[in-house]
């Protein structure tokens, strides 16, 4: 469907043109209509399908003008590069409304942030934990919002945010708009529907495991870390196509050991980010990736959600994720826009049940080419790939120890503890070997 279709303004059409886009996505043309009905919706699609926009337009086609201070539209998110992500694209898609967007997130001073909702505030993008932070201390009113969204929910309940979203909730007038949108539905996230919202609407665009049809999959068996490092290194010196390429770890600490062994090989190339990095080093090593300036990204699954890098063309799994979702959410990385993309796969033998698990939630295979024979295959193994070794634990049956006091043994006589009193007439007698009568008197 085209834009012009829906019952848009001329300043968001205006915007869109700006933007290039003209045609919808099954996500936005099916939420479009519920969301602008009033009712509360959760709306379910795969990663890069467009959900922002999608809730974002109804929202900002009903905001009305108000000079109220505070805020009317109120968009929580797991991360802070999401928040940047979607005040960005609230900006844009207000070039030609006078529409206050402010973003606030943790690792920030709060004062810094504080003078932006003072001078007023219409869409308001935010982490729970800093949120919070704000409407608890006086600095942000909640009263005046009329549409509440929550993107990237089943991310944010990973994290552990369950309990500041509840509160968050608390706040919030009780006549409101609730949106959810989100790439999967766990049973939580039910339980969190079930609890707060007034029956929504379920939307869904896509089945979640339906893998995207435009992503080139491919897998390589490898044996461990160093051979996978090896095998990269030759993808990026052999493979012209590797230009813009992401790559996933399943944790920190293998993210920094697989940045030190490429970057001395690739000097100014490679980008990190994961959760340990500063918001400034974060921040710069996603702006070079998104620009061009690094031509690979290393990052955990935080970049796996929600963010919007485009004309990603690679993305690869350094390893297999645990979660069968997350492998979704890693390959919609790339193949954006109704562009072509290649999303490689490194598998090891103790990956084979993960492996199993992603190939049944996409009701296919992911083919498996033959590792070049120009790579070396490490015989070199990490700490976690060593062996480990099981002791048996067996349990040995103590004799039982017998009851008894503490140590005895005899006193020598002069430490007894006797009683030594001693009546007069014995004592007379032992000293004089008589009785004494002193003259007692005779009875007759």
């Amino acid at each position: 469907m085209n834009f012009t279709e829906l019952n848009l303004n001329a300043p968001l059409v205006n915007a869109l043109n700006d933007l290039g886009i003209t045609e919808t996505t099954t996500i936005q043309e099916k939420a479009y209509p519920v969301i602008m009905s009033g009712k509360d919706v959760v709306g379910v699609a795969q990663t890069g399908t467009g959900k922002t926009i999608a809730y974002l337009l109804p929202c900002l086609r009903q905001w009305k003008f108000t000079k109220e201070r505070h805020p009317q539209i109120l968009v929580v998110v797991p991360t802070r590069e999401l928040v940047v992500q979607v005040v960005e694209q609230v900006e844009k898609l207000t070039t030609y409304m006078n529409v206050r967007v402010v973003g606030v997130f943790g690792g920030v001073n709060m004062i810094r942030q504080t003078p932006l909702l003072m001078e007023g505030v219409d869409v308001l993008v935010a982490t729970p934990g800093r949120l919070l932070d704000f409407a608890l201390n006086g600095t942000l009113k909640l009263k005046s919002i009329k549409r509440f969204i929550i993107d990237e929910v089943d991310e944010m309940l990973n994290l552990g945010f369950r309990p500041q979203l509840i509160r968050v909730i608390d706040l919030l007038p009780t006549k409101r708009q609730n949106l959810m949108f989100s790439a999967t539905i766990s049973e939580e996230l039910k339980d969190l529907v079930h609890d707060f919202f007034v029956e929504p609407i379920e939307i869904e665009a896509a089945p979640t495991g339906t893998p995207l049809e435009k992503i080139k999959q491919i897998g390589f068996k490898v044996p461990n870390f160093f051979t996978k490092v090896n095998l990269l290194e030759f993808l990026m010196e052999t493979t012209p196509e590797f230009s813009k390429v992401l790559v996933f770890t399943s944790t920190k600490k293998l993210a920094d050991a697989l940045y030190e062994q490429l970057e001395p090989k690739f000097v100014g190339q490679i980008g990190l980010i994961h959760s340990n990095k500063s918001q400034n080093n974060r921040f710069e090593s996603l702006n070079n990736f998104k620009s061009g300036l690094n031509r690979m990204l290393i990052a955990t699954d935080i970049v796996a959600r929600g963010l919007d890098i485009s004309d990603v063309s690679h993305v690869l799994n350094f390893d297999v994720p645990e979660v069968a979702e997350n492998y979704m959410h890693r390959i919609g990385r790339t193949g954006r826009a109704d562009k072509n993309g290649v999303a490689i796969t490194f598998i090891t033998k103790a990956d084979a049940e993960f492996r199993a698990s992603i190939e049944a939630l996409m009701n296919r295979k992911i083919p498996i080419v033959k590792m070049p024979l120009e790579v070396e295959v490490s015989v070199v193994l990490t700490d976690d790939e060593l062996p480990q070794v099981k002791m048996k634990n067996t349990l040995v049956t103590l004799p039982k120890k017998e009851e008894g006091g503490a140590a005895f043994h005899e006193k020598k006589g002069k430490n007894l503890k006797v009683n030594m009193k001693v009546r007069r007439p014995e004592a007379m007698k032992l000293k004089y070997k008589k009785p004494k009568t002193r003259g007692q008197k005779k009875t007759k």
